[in-house]
């Protein structure tokens, strides 16, 4: 992904990430070494179905994974820390300053009982200036997401906001203190289509703006056509695809990348009641199996698939596929 968006000095390195879930019916493997780079200044879109990890990698990254949740290996670096062995203090240090979260639902991230002004005030308690001059610097950041009439907004609930008017304001307090990477969860999944768009064109408008990173976690793959530089393909708590968007989009080099652009409805050309799919269900992830992952699925999985387990190959330059087939490609040009 490096050499394709030119940037030799990612904001945030993922080396070999592994998680795991300790539940009462064995230990998942939610995430299995885990490579992937955000370059600065850029947008990187992850991918998949759900379940696939995509939220769980997202969780990881601002270290807000779940009490049974534990980190099995691997190494995520941020200018040189590895954010893996960061205590709750330094997590603490980190969050809102140098990374912040847009979750999926902005109810339920909003405080239900406290105004949008006190929020947005409250988020700044690191900084030693007057309440004034921090009420000032909210009105501002609803200024740039949009809000109309910002100053007296600062007064409302969050239920007294329409679902649209909520995520701007989620928006407006996760960029407030600038920082160096925006991860966004899904966050135009409980918005209708018109304001999806809307959100993310003030998502890219407010990104370059700012100049900060953005992962940006997503199901709609023409949301992440239209917003991000660059996308990691997930499958199974794997990486199967990554490069740049227009590399990936009109040459997927990963048979599941393929089958996700078959199954979107915006690919159908033709009126249909039934929607295709992706035969076959995800492998249960107690007992990870042997070989490539997607070997149950994939209408082109061979001999070699079930016994080795696919590495990262070259599909193009930046580009890069978890398929053996890329392999024989290669060996036969």
């Amino acid at each position: 992904m490096d050499s394709a968006s030119g940037h030799s000095d990612p904001l945030l390195t993922v080396e070999r990430l592994s998680v795991d879930f300790d539940t009462p019916r064995g230990t998942i493997h939610a995430l299995r070494d885990i490579d992937l780079e955000v370059p600065k200044g850029r947008i990187l879109g992850l991918v998949g179905e759900s379940g696939c990890g995509k939220s769980t990698l997202a969780y990881s990254l601002i270290g807000l994974l779940s009490g049974n949740a534990r980190i099995a290996g691997g190494a995520i670096r941020m200018t040189g820390t590895d954010l893996t062995r960061a205590t709750a203090r330094q997590w603490r240090d980190l969050r809102g300053q140098r990374i912040s979260m847009i979750f999926q639902d902005p109810m339920t991230s909003l405080n239900p009982v406290g105004s949008v002004g006190r929020q947005m005030t409250d988020i700044q308690y690191r900084d030693r200036i007057p309440a004034s001059e921090k009420r000032r610097r909210a009105v501002e950041m609803l200024e740039k997401v949009q809000i109309p009439d910002p100053e007296s907004k600062l007064d409302v609930y969050p239920h007294q906001l329409s679902g649209g008017m909520r995520q701007r304001v989620c928006i407006a307090m996760a960029l407030l203190t600038r920082p160096e990477l925006l991860i966004a969860d899904e966050p135009t999944t409980a918005l209708d289509a018109t304001l999806e768009v809307q959100i993310v064109r003030l998502l890219q408008d407010l990104q370059r703006e700012i100049g900060c990173s953005v992962i940006f976690v997503s199901h709609h793959l023409g949301t992440v056509a239209e917003l991000c530089d660059e996308v990691a393909v997930m499958y199974a708590g794997e990486v199967v695809e990554t490069g740049a968007v227009r590399d990936v989009f009109r040459t997927p080099a990963h048979p599941y990348t393929q089958a996700l652009f078959e199954c979107d409805p915006a690919r159908i050309r033709e009126a249909t009641r039934h929607l295709p799919t992706i035969p076959g269900t995800l492998p249960d992830l107690r007992q990870v199996p042997e070989g490539c992952c997607f070997k149950a699925r994939c209408p082109r999985a061979w001999d070699l698939c079930a016994a080795k387990h696919p590495p990262l190959y070259a599909a193009g330059a930046g580009h890069h596929g978890r398929c053996h087939l890329l392999a024989e490609a290669e060996a036969s040009a």
